[in-house]
């Protein structure tokens, strides 16, 4: 296992305390990876502690994805968003009354339903995509009416977790999906991926899409991965899932991200200013983009699509995120950021006349109807030649037409002649 704490950030907008952004980890090959946070800063660096504090600073990432625009049109109200995660610690005055009683996966029955959250990823997850205002804050997630379903699959990925099981495991990651999408969640975030093609996270993902459930998970994290190599990650990769890959402060693509034609789109993923579990503001992925992080925006952005158009599939919603995604050719997807970075405000506008171009259109066909052909019965002995024998008849009949027409008017012009 690995820990590459971020670098402290330079304070900006007269925010005088250095910012501490946290870390991520990596598990063995096949493992699942996520960016979990480091330990805490001082409390004056705004991560946590006793006396935490609240920065004043918008996520940098709200405007580059326009989510004024996009809060106009929806804010992610009535949707459920489950993170499957390390929990969510909901004393965080910026989740205060937006999450739902949840569920332990690694210790059933526990009295917290998935409200506790010892390494913080999952908070933090949480509150990219519904943070509520609080005072004296500018945090907030892009879908801050958006319900999440806390769903905690493990407690820490350092060694004391290994030991105790408690780290991540792509069987327990496959029964909080299952979990999830049967209390009623529209949209399921896991930050987290696999090299490995598990069959139980495989069936969760199909019980997900056959639920009307879209599932959004991260493409693969570089920095945090013993197999580094581009190639599919799970359950990114599987069908129907919304792949996502994280882009830099200047929403470049990054080799922090695994590549792949796994990749269906891109969101920012650094410099993210979030909510610390327990309380207070802290700067994330400093030093370099988390896919963990870009794949919340997705998953809020889903939520602000599927508040809006209610009637849709999940594969409708996932098809307008990217149709609208900002790219450089209309036509071509990139195995570093799919069909480009999102824009929720363009996919809240989009009107799906079928003239767009870009990622197949899931209400299209492939082609016009194929009417029913009733089947003909073919002779049990059919000689070959026979179409050669018909067609030399005809050239024998015409033949002999043109000598016969040919003689006749002989006969007729001839004699005059000779006369």
């Amino acid at each position: 296992m690995t820990r590459a704490p971020h670098a402290p950030r330079r304070a900006r907008r007269g925010v005088a305390a250095v910012l501490l952004g946290c870390a991520g980890t990596g598990l063995l090959s096949g493992a699942l990876v996520v960016a979990a946070p480091a330990a805490h800063a001082a409390p004056e660096q705004g991560c946590g502690g006793e006396a935490p504090r609240y920065l004043d600073e918008e996520p940098p990432a709200l405007a580059q994805l326009g989510a004024q625009r996009a809060g106009q049109l929806a804010t992610g109200d009535g949707v459920t968003v489950a993170v499957v995660d390390s929990g969510v610690d909901d004393s965080n005055p910026h989740l205060a009354g937006a999450v739902l009683a949840g569920t332990d996966v690694v210790r059933p029955g526990t009295a917290d339903a998935g409200r506790k959250d010892t390494w913080g990823h999952g908070t933090t997850v949480a509150g990219i995509i519904a943070a509520r205002p609080v005072e004296g804050s500018g945090v907030r997630g892009l879908a801050p009416g958006a319900r999440i379903l806390p769903v905690r699959v493990y407690y820490g990925e350092d060694s004391q977790a290994e030991r105790d099981g408690t780290d991540p495991d792509p069987g327990r990651i496959a029964e909080g999906i299952r979990w999830a999408v049967d209390h009623g969640a529209q949209v399921v975030n896991v930050s987290m991926s696999s090299d490995a093609d598990d069959p139980a996270l495989r069936a969760a993902v199909e019980h997900a899409t056959s639920n009307g459930s879209l599932v959004v998970a991260s493409a693969g994290n570089r920095n945090t991965a013993d197999d580094d190599a581009d190639g599919p990650r799970f359950p990114a990769a599987y069908p129907d899932v919304l792949a996502v890959a994280a882009v830099d402060r200047d929403l470049n693509a990054t080799d922090a991200s695994i590549h792949g034609d796994h990749v269906d789109v891109a969101a920012p993923g650094q410099d993210v200013l979030g909510v610390y579990r327990g309380a207070g503001d802290c700067w994330f992925a400093v030093d370099a983009p988390a896919p963990s992080w870009s794949t919340a925006y997705v998953s809020a952005a889903a939520a602000l699509v599927a508040q809006r158009f209610p009637d849709e599939t999940p594969a409708q919603w996932a098809y307008r995120l990217e149709v609208t995604a900002a790219r450089a050719v209309a036509h071509e997807r990139t195995r570093e950021t799919g069909w480009g970075v999102v824009r929720p405000d363009q996919a809240l506008q989009h009107v799906d006349d079928g003239t767009a171009v870009g990622p197949p259109n899931p209400t299209s066909t492939d082609g016009p109807p194929v009417a029913a052909v009733t089947p003909v019965a073919v002779p049990a002995s059919v000689d070959p030649l026979e179409p050669v024998r018909a067609t030399a008849v005809w050239w024998v009949l015409a033949a002999t037409t043109v000598v016969t027409l040919v003689a006749l008017a002989w006969r007729l012009v001839g004699p005059r002649r000779s006369r």
